[in-house]
């Protein structure tokens, strides 16, 4: 080929790959549910609006009707996630989290004692360390309850969170944590925990984060960001360093909470009019998605 002609092609690749950017722009929700509402309708609406990408989490043991008795029980609950993301791949990329919520130690532990809550809550740790393993899942969830329980109990979700470190440690993945409203002194507490059991903190990812960037980023565990009222907007001013989500439950008693499947998508796109750039959604959307979670964005 001469070298005009390989000149030409070459700059046309360029241009059509510029054009391609800007045509389909990725726009990630971090953190969403599919329950008994809207289920995979709420993907479509997630894509009219131009959300291409989505972190599908699962949900505690009782939506699913399944009442644990050992960490085994919680296969039901992982397989039937892992198919329902399966389905929502047809509409967008979608990728699995497997929960073992935080709010399990009181949800079982009333019936069967918080000690016993406790094992069988790090056994289903295990369990879903394994489907990571298997490709089925990309991170794991747990944390510590968002209410006030008793000094027994808060020890016990501080050991089982210590767990939660472990496996994702163990597995190579991330782990997405539901934990008490933020402050300051609690998240340095986690990121101890975290230091401690030796997974790196980019890794620890506080799902429902408010948008205090600044602060996450000197403490080492990744926001991701609620996109509610002007938060996305607030965390973009202070830097890139944070994802996006709805935390979209899909719940027939509360249809629309936390934030409807729409939003991040509206919200991403708001950045543009506020002068950010392709390149920085691209970033919060895609690099940062495929830097934590170890996965390509495509």
């Amino acid at each position: 080929m001469i070298p005009g002609r390989f000149a030409e092609l070459h700059f046309k690749e360029r241009i059509f790959k510029t054009a391609s950017k800007l045509d389909f722009m990725i726009i990630t929700d971090d953190h969403m549910h599919l329950y008994n509402h809207l289920r995979l309708k709420a993907l479509k609406q997630f894509k009219e609006v131009g959300g291409t990408h989505v972190l599908l989490v699962s949900l505690l043991s009782h939506h699913y009707n399944v009442f644990p008795k050992k960490g085994e029980d919680f296969r039901e609950i992982f397989d039937r996630h892992v198919k329902l993301v399966n389905d929502a791949n047809k509409i967008v990329r979608a990728f699995a989290v497997l929960s073992v919520h935080p709010a399990e130690i009181t949800v079982l532990g009333d019936k069967i004692g918080y000690d016993r809550a406790a094992e069988i809550m790090k056994e289903a740790l295990d369990l879903a360390g394994r489907y990571v393993l298997d490709g089925k899942a990309i991170a794991i969830k747990s944390g510590r309850p968002h209410y006030r329980v008793s000094k027994h109990v808060w020890k016990l979700s501080n050991e089982i969170l210590s767990h939660a470190f472990e496996v994702a440690k163990d597995v190579g993945c991330a782990i997405q944590l539901h934990t008490e409203s933020f402050s300051l002194d609690g998240m340095i507490e986690i990121a101890s925990m975290a230091k401690k059991v030796g997974i790196k903190l980019d890794k620890v990812v506080k799902h429902f984060s408010p948008a205090r960037i600044k602060e996450f980023e000197k403490i080492g565990i990744f926001p991701s960001v609620i996109a509610k009222n002007d938060n996305v907007l607030r965390a973009a001013e202070q830097g890139s360093r944070f994802m996006v989500e709805t935390d979209y439950i899909d719940d027939k008693k509360r249809p629309g909470a936390v934030l409807g499947p729409k939003t991040v998508p509206k919200k991403v796109k708001e950045l543009l009019e506020h002068g950010f750039d392709e390149d920085f959604i691209y970033k919060i959307c895609c690099e940062n998605v495929e830097k934590t979670y170890g996965v390509e964005i495509n």
